[in-house]
């Protein structure tokens, strides 16, 4: 398993752990996480704090030159607000991974130029799927729904 999804997914259990939604991102930046997060909506009782959020907050002040060599990994596909972050810094890569329990808006986020590399991984998959069943309500809430 890739090392950088692996550490994804270790924030997304942190964020279960700690009574959230288990979504979990980080930052690459040459080689090396410069910033790492999950959802904390819940524990931090925040509209925006999604995983992809809270990774690029953690990770600091980044110039654009900086935005513009990282790849960004999500455990689960990014949402509108979480893509939107990505095009705004011209994060040129989004490494997901999965994509079966929610879609994002990747075809729009592919037309700009972002380049999506979407692994189906199990580990994800079986994580996410556990959490809707087990929390529906507050997986709906998340979405929008």
């Amino acid at each position: 398993m890739d090392l950088f999804l692996k550490a994804a997914i270790e924030e997304a259990e942190l964020g279960l752990k700690e009574g959230g939604i288990p979504i979990g991102s980080v930052i690459v930046i040459d080689n090396k996480i410069v910033g790492r997060g999950h959802n904390r909506r819940v524990q931090k009782g925040s509209a925006i704090l999604h995983a992809e959020m809270d990774c690029l907050e953690n990770a600091g002040r980044l110039t654009a030159k900086d935005y513009q060599r990282a790849t960004l990994y999500s455990t689960l596909s990014p949402c509108d607000m979480c893509s939107g972050t990505a095009l705004l810094y011209k994060i040129p890569k989004i490494i997901i991974g999965e994509n079966k329990t929610f879609q994002g808006p990747e075809a729009y986020t592919k037309s700009r130029g972002i380049k999506l590399e979407i692994l189906q991984d199990k580990t994800c998959i079986d994580l996410m799927e556990k959490f809707i069943k087990d929390r529906p309500e507050l997986w709906n809430e998340d979405i929008g729904v």
